[in-house]
């Protein structure tokens, strides 16, 4: 495989296997299906069979995609290959479309000519007294075959390969297992509810997976980042089960540049050899070098830097103190309480423009909570120093709302037209007719239109309340329901030029001088990445307006991670009045608190963990010896 190197830094001395880095995992999946084809192709020729142990998730899909389009329009034919799937859940049925049965068909094998005798995928809904023997029957089936020659791999993010879970011994084989609470957490987005998710699965063993002859560990995106390192670079343990992927002659990990920032080539390369030194790698340097010594920027000494591989940086005595003051301005240069820069001011080291003193800012919030959730304080600010605030939510975010609340609601409408309309018949029955929709709906169902249609509108009217709140214009809140977020979460969402239309529409109608939105560009999969996609994508077709001259765009995070602290480029202080009044706006949606319905791996509420991760980036700048404030809200800007 050809590398897409993100950096020439050569040195891979801390990783104990080989590791392919692309710069996405698009390309990287077009060429994984490029090497499973030479093998189908070359099998072919000679007559024999290609067998492929193949794996499920979302990382696996565009290497499934671009195999259908090789057959459908390059001919690449299936009929001479024969399958084997990692893993199933249990109990379910091939019928159901969380079943890992039903994703191989509507991803793969529905698009191409593989014979279905050809097909093996461990039966999720066979008797328990007979599971034994079907797993041990597996086994019997792949060495009948001759083996695996090639074995595609995810990696979860509790270290697990297949299903084999913290704790599965080097020498296990297929059979059942219990699922460990975070990979049941994982993956609570396909079933609905983390309560309709199996606590067990059958799954090849590390000794079956240990029979193929290649094998493709893929990883896509920051959250696959730290289990990578540890698989790759830390020692082999049962507590990260694809650590023993190091025993085996033939591993190819394949990583976009998002999954591999944490292997010590990428994060810390002054050690494991030389560096190509630019002010943001020294920035970075400097950073640590504070960090791990646990002192500030400014009392770093000539021999820290040396003690810790970055005498380089130090060209003659007494360097450090320059270095240090030049990386302390850099950072104090980022802090600012004037998001929407200060007018009368010299604005020459400030991230922000001073002038236009009152600007038009357009704030793109993914989900109807990301904006006050990532940057409520930096939206009560722009409000307070007299911007013409926009609020764009992006995608309705109805998914994120339980049953329960629609039939509250629906209960409400229905009583509200009974009162006041009793002549009103159809909608006094909303409510009855909503309750037995959702009592026919099936465990981990998608939500029917009517269903989509009212948790939309609960999610609106949260919005609408927190804005009001924030003190924008009512006329500036705009909703603007992408088109992409109704595609199936089973397909592959992809936006169109129908989602970028509406954002194109709307920034030519504003023409802003700042744009804030979340800046999720490591999450391969999910909706921010998406919603970021057809803002860049629309701004590339605005580029030769006149406008966007002179217009920022700002990424802020989402709910999960912040930026790091040498990506900064504008912090925004908080006081403990404006902390209480951004967690205001955040209980403006109810229905996301207590408990959502997709806390992801944090179990405390979106306001507690927007709080925590504001208080933990002042505590960073405040141990770096700057300013200690009570929160910050961070910031990156995007050159488009």
């Amino acid at each position: 495989m050809q590398i897409m190197a993100i950096v020439d830094y050569p040195s891979t001395k801390f990783e104990k296997l080989k590791v392919t880095v692309f710069g996405t995992g698009s390309e990287a999946s077009i060429e994984i299906a490029r090497e499973i084809a030479e093998l189908i192709q070359l099998r072919q020729k000679k007559g024999g069979k290609a067998v492929l142990g193949l794996a499920t998730g979302a990382t696996p899909i565009g290497v499934y995609k671009e195999l259908v389009r090789l057959h459908r329009e390059e001919g690449l034919s299936f009929e001479n290959v024969i399958t084997f799937n990692l893993d199933e859940y249990y109990p379910i049925g091939p019928e159901s479309v969380q079943s890992y049965d039903f994703y191989m068909r509507h991803h793969l094998f529905n698009h191409i000519d593989i014979p279905k005798e050809n097909i093996h995928i461990p039966q999720g809904d066979i008797p328990e007294g007979l599971v034994h023997d079907h797993c041990m029957e597996y086994e019997r089936k792949i060495d009948d075959a001759g083996g695996i020659d090639i074995q595609i791999l995810g990696i979860g993010r509790t270290g697990h390969i297949g299903f084999n879970e913290p704790g599965s011994p080097h020498n296990s084989e297929t059979r059942l297992v219990k699922l460990d609470p975070v990979t049941i957490s994982d993956a609570k987005r396909e079933f609905i509810k983390e309560e309709f998710v199996p606590r067990r699965a059958m799954t090849m063993g590390i000794r079956s997976i240990f029979k193929a002859r290649d094998i493709y560990l893929l990883a896509w995106g920051e959250r696959k980042a730290e289990v990578v390192r540890k698989a790759v670079e830390g020692e082999i343990t049962d507590e990260i089960p694809a650590s023993f992927l190091q025993n085996h002659p033939n591993v190819h990990i394949v990583l976009d540049k998002w999954a591999s920032e944490e292997l010590s080539r990428f994060k810390t390369p002054w050690l494991t050899g030389l560096c190509e030194w630019d002010n943001k790698l020294t920035k970075r340097a400097v950073i640590w070098l504070s960090q791990k010594l646990k002192k500030p920027v400014l009392k770093l000494t000539d021999e820290d830097y040396k003690g810790n591989e970055l005498g380089e940086l130090i060209p003659y005595p007494e360097a450090s103190q320059e270095l240090n003051v030049r990386i302390f301005n850099e950072l104090q240069h980022t802090i600012t309480g004037w998001p929407g820069g200060k007018p009368g001011t010299d604005d020459t080291h400030r991230p922000e423009r001073a002038l236009p003193a009152q600007k038009r800012v357009i704030i793109f919030s993914p989900h109807p909570d990301d904006d006050v959730i990532s940057m409520g304080g930096t939206l009560l600010k722009l409000v307070e120093q007299g911007h013409e605030v926009h609020l764009a939510y992006q995608t309705s975010g109805n998914n994120a709302v339980f049953d329960d609340d629609a039939l509250r609601f629906a209960q409400f409408a229905s009583d509200i037209a009974e009162a006041l309309s009793p002549d009103d018949i159809e909608l006094s029955k909303l409510y009855k007719s909503i309750d037995e929709v959702l009592v026919a709906k099936k465990q981990g169902e998608h939500d029917p239109q009517i269903i989509k249609l009212i948790k939309g509108l609960i999610r609106k009217g949260e919005a609408s309340a927190a804005g009001r709140y924030c003190g924008v214009a009512e006329k500036n809140i705009h909703f603007l329901n992408l088109p992409f977020y109704n595609i199936p979460e089973l397909d592959e969402r992809a936006i169109s030029d129908k989602d970028i239309d509406v954002i194109l529409s709307l920034i030519r109608e504003i023409k802003p001088h700042q744009i804030f939105a979340a800046g999720d560009l490591k999450d391969p999969h999910g909706t921010h990445k998406l919603c970021l996609d057809t803002i860049f994508s629309a701004l590339n077709k605005a580029k030769s307006d006149e406008w966007t001259k002179d217009c920022y765009l700002w990424l802020y995070r989402g709910a999960w991670h912040e930026w790091k602290a040498e990506e900064i480029e504008m912090a925004v202080p908080l006081s403990p009045i404006d902390v209480m009044k951004k967690r205001r706006a955040i209980f403006k949606h109810q229905s996301q608190k207590d408990t959502p319905v997709f806390p992801g791996e944090d179990k405390r509420e979106f306001w507690q963990r927007a709080e925590d991760r504001n208080q933990q980036t002042a505590r960073i700048y405040d141990l770096l010896g700057l300013t200690e404030y009570e929160g910050m809200e961070a910031f990156v800007r995007y050159h488009f």
